[in-house]
């Protein structure tokens, strides 16, 4: 199989498509599809979209009661409990997953954590990269064995345009020698997402497993609860009323529109035999020149560079213990 140009192809939807949109037409009966942060935001979205093209669907949450409460109205949800900052319970569920399923065709690394104060997880890893990245990486190697058997599967990770901010610091991810900057930690994170789903895709598409990295957007959910009140003024999410502002084309977008891109890469027909891109505006996006581009669309090289992706894979399983086997 060959390697997928970073390049659009004309999908014909757009910044203003929707979870709905994107799915009309696609059966998932009898497909099993696993999304992390499924209970809020554009996770839940994406979930709704996902149950109404037929799918089975199991979301691993910190808090099982408020994720149940949450998807109380989309019906016969599995909710399992997990939380991505602590590698047994990551384990725990993976092996409750792979006794509830003989296979997942869809999984949605979705959950995240954006611009928090610094904390670190009890291994003393800086939780930003330890929640968006490290404990996706160990649930994908954990669930290896049922993406296998869909022959088929797809798995998609949930970067950001966010990438801009920063690469992946390979002498210094966790911050114990250089300060602390929320914003860099984030950045990082959303890098190492998408370079997650460059090597990941590498390794599977010979087994038929492909990966993609979506930035579905910037949308006012539960994730920018860190955010300063003069950083959420000065991002324009919201207007003088207090609304969310919905300007699609410039990156604002509902929650709706947010989940398309996830849906699109996880279910299209059009991406048959492709993977290891970064998508957005349900299309794949544009490979800009350099690291410092200015433009809000496309991705940049940093975020695509397959030897990093080589190289973060390696430090992800020296730090989880983890491997695809």
């Amino acid at each position: 199989m060959t390697h997928t140009p970073q390049k659009p192809i004309a999908s014909g939807f757009g910044a203003a498509s929707t979870a709905a949109g994107v799915i009309q037409g696609i059966d998932l009966t009898g497909k099993t599809v696993i999304v992390t942060g499924g209970a809020s935001g554009i996770g839940i979205e994406t979930v709704r979209a996902f149950r109404s093209a037929g799918a089975r669907i199991i979301v691993p949450a910190r808090d099982t009661a408020k994720a149940k409460e949450a998807l109380a109205a989309v019906p016969d949800i599995v909710v399992e409990a997990m939380d991505l900052l602590d590698p047994a319970s990551i384990d725990r569920f993976a092996s409750r997953a792979l006794a509830l399923t003989d296979k997942v065709d869809i999984l949605v690394n979705n959950a995240g954590v954006m611009a928090a104060p610094l904390t670190r997880d009890a291994r003393g890893y800086e939780m930003q990269f330890a929640a968006n990245h490290l404990g996706h990486f160990q649930l994908t190697c954990r669930l290896w064995p049922v993406l296998l058997r869909a022959d088929g599967a797809r798995v998609v990770a949930l970067s950001s345009y966010g990438h801009r901010r920063a690469g992946v610091d390979f002498h210094d991810p966790h911050f114990e020698r250089r300060e602390y900057d929320r914003w860099v930690a984030y950045g990082q994170s959303k890098t190492a997402n998408a370079l997650f789903a460059v090597a990941l895709d590498s390794i599977g598409r010979g087994q038929n497993v492909r990966a993609f990295a979506v930035h579905p957007g910037g949308i006012a959910t539960p994730l920018a609860r860190h955010m300063l009140p003069s950083e959420i003024e000065a991002s324009h999410i919201f207007d003088a009323e207090g609304q969310p502002v919905i300007d699609p084309e410039n990156n604002k977008k509902s929650p709706e529109q947010g989940a398309a891109t996830s849906v699109w890469c996880a279910t299209s027909p059009q991406l048959a035999g492709m993977g290891g891109v970064y998508c957005a505006d349900c299309d794949i996006a544009v490979a800009l020149p350099s690291d410092d581009s200015p433009e809000m669309h496309g991705v940049r090289p940093r975020a695509i560079d397959p030897v990093a992706a080589g190289r973060l894979w390696q430090l992800s399983e020296q730090l989880t213990g983890a491997t695809l086997g």
